[in-house]
């Protein structure tokens, strides 16, 4: 078995590739395991949302959630905290929380948003989409892919000394109206003068968010949570190209942040308190390792750091041991405008059934889909480190529709253009860009393993295809320490989980045996 014991109160649920890995299923398993070996139901006192903003998707128990942390389905996790960390804008909070509420399950008395975590509102939307504008239509770049949620323009306030932090909403409207008025009045300037959006493109892009949101929150529409008026960003328009209806925007903001008040608090405190009294944090990291905005490839990264280290600033807390768990997929995918080394052909019938089953969470677009590139995953563990590895999605590499099974192939180093080969990820992104993939060929299996439920049921090859990927991402990384692989994914569903996979030194004796 193993399942080995965390070594920490402090459980970080970070992704390895690009996003997209499935992390949200985990916390319901962490918190089982662990009521299970202490007994006590409420042992996991809190989650906490670590990083970035609503442009970070997690699926968990059938539930699709943006801002808040996938531990919103556990009812004796006593606290759904956001850190310090999160851009967050207050409505999108209520979007989310109110249909949830609906169905049965508590948001609001167990919310608490640090004092420091920034305001996201519509001039970084507004922004994002001009910046977008900018990037295509003045300096003829390709698109970054944005979600266009102004996750970046939001965090452009925080290393500009701009921020307006949910503490200010504890504070008199005065401040605020200042503060978002010299927002807004920044914003108008920039899309104008740098962005150099053309005029008749400010109502547009009003009438673009308000579509995206009235898609996304539709089943809240249907289900009468919410009218589709609830949605309108055209509110924010003045009319005129270039001018927000000020006083409109910080009255819908306004209202919305003062609505929170009991939720706003120091989470620094709440998280050592947590502590003292033996329970455990788990700390819900948003897009995964490769999209981190300083070891990522920008412009192709997110604007927050992803990994690890974070979790201490978004908390507010000393450095100290924490338990890593990262996530990756049996395959990899990326989504935007990645360089994307181990992508598949598209007319490969493998690569058209993966293809049914990927698009954002957040955006709804398709996914791009490639093969299992063990060398982002090993450079993972070897700069940024994880105890737990986690395997989903095995099950998607099964015989189904156009796919009937064949080789699957295996990234296990680059080469490049000077038949030079490359064992780590090189940092310099000209340079990763004129690689190409060298793979091993594994045979594939014929069986559905959807139903498998122990790593000894499953066919032959797939227990091969196991042992070898965790067998070159260590050898790859060459760690001080094996990490574990504690669960493998067969299935969206939460019961389609295998966690009795031998030890990683027994993984690695197992594809010797099997060769």
């Amino acid at each position: 078995m193993a399942l080995t014991k965390f070594r920490s109160q402090l459980i970080a649920d970070t992704g390895i590739s690009t996003g997209d890995e499935g992390k949200g299923r985990l916390i319901p398993e962490v918190i089982r395991e662990l009521q299970a070996e202490t007994g006590k139901r409420g042992v996991v006192s809190v989650v906490m949302k670590v990083n970035g903003g609503a442009n970070s998707g997690h699926t968990v128990g059938g539930l699709k959630l943006n801002l808040l942390p996938a531990g919103v389905i556990e009812k004796d996790v006593a606290v759904l905290a956001i850190g310090a960390g999160v851009v967050a804008d207050p409505r999108k909070f209520h979007w989310e929380a109110r249909p949830l509420e609906k169905m049965g399950i508590p948001i609001y008395p167990r919310l608490r948003i640090d004092e420091r975590t920034m305001l996201s509102d519509v001039s970084h939307r507004m922004l994002d989409l001009a910046f977008e504008d900018y990037r295509v239509n003045v300096l003829k770049h390709l698109p970054r892919g944005s979600t266009g949620r102004g996750i970046t323009p939001a965090y452009c306030d925080e290393v500009g000394q701009w921020q307006i932090t949910y503490a200010d909403f504890l504070g008199p409207k005065e401040i605020f109206v200042e503060k978002m008025n010299a927002r807004l009045d920044r914003a108008e300037r920039t899309i104008e003068h740098v962005c150099r959006v053309a005029p008749e493109l400010w109502s547009e892009f009003f009438k673009k968010l308000t579509a995206a949101e009235v898609r996304g929150n539709a089943p809240a529409i249907r289900d009468g949570v919410f009218a589709e008026a609830d949605f309108d960003f055209t509110q924010f328009d003045a009319g005129t190209p270039f001018r927000f209806n000020r006083e409109k925007v910080v009255e819908v903001y306004w209202t919305a942040g003062r609505e929170l008040v009991p939720a706003i608090c120091d989470v620094r405190d709440l998280v050592l308190d947590t502590m003292k009294r033996g329970e455990y944090v788990i700390g819900e990291f948003g897009q995964a390792y490769w999209l981190d905005k300083r070891h990522g490839f920008p412009p192709n990264v997110t604007a927050s750091h992803t990994f690890t280290p974070e979790f201490f600033q978004s908390a507010g807390i000393p450095a100290q041991l924490v338990h890593t768990m990262g996530c990756c997929k049996a395959y990899d995918t990326k989504v935007g405008t990645h360089v994307f080394l181990t992508q598949m052909d598209d007319e490969h019938p493998l690569c058209r059934r993966l293809k049914k089953l990927e698009f954002g969470v957040v955006s709804g677009r398709q996914r791009m889909v490639g093969w299992c590139d063990c060398v982002e995953k090993a450079d993972a563990l070897r700069y940024g480190g994880y105890q737990d590895l986690v395997i989903n999605k095995l099950d998607a590499l099964s015989p189904a529709d156009e796919w009937r099974g064949g080789d699957l192939l295996v990234c296990v180093a680059y080469k490049g253009p000077d038949g030079k080969i490359y064992r780590h990820v090189p940092r310099n992104d000209a340079l990763r860009q004129t690689l190409v993939p060298v793979y091993e060929a594994l045979p594939g299996w014929t069986e559905d393993i959807s139903g498998v439920r122990s790593f000894a049921d499953l066919p032959a090859n797939a227990k091969r295809y196991v042992a070898f990927v965790m067998k070159t991402i260590v050898e790859l990384a060459d760690a001080p320490a094996l990490p574990n692989l504690r669960y493998i994914g067969v299935g969206p569903l939460p019961s389609q989980i295998i966690k009795d996979v031998p030890e990683t030194a027994e993984l690695i004796k197992l594809d010797a045996s099997l060769k």
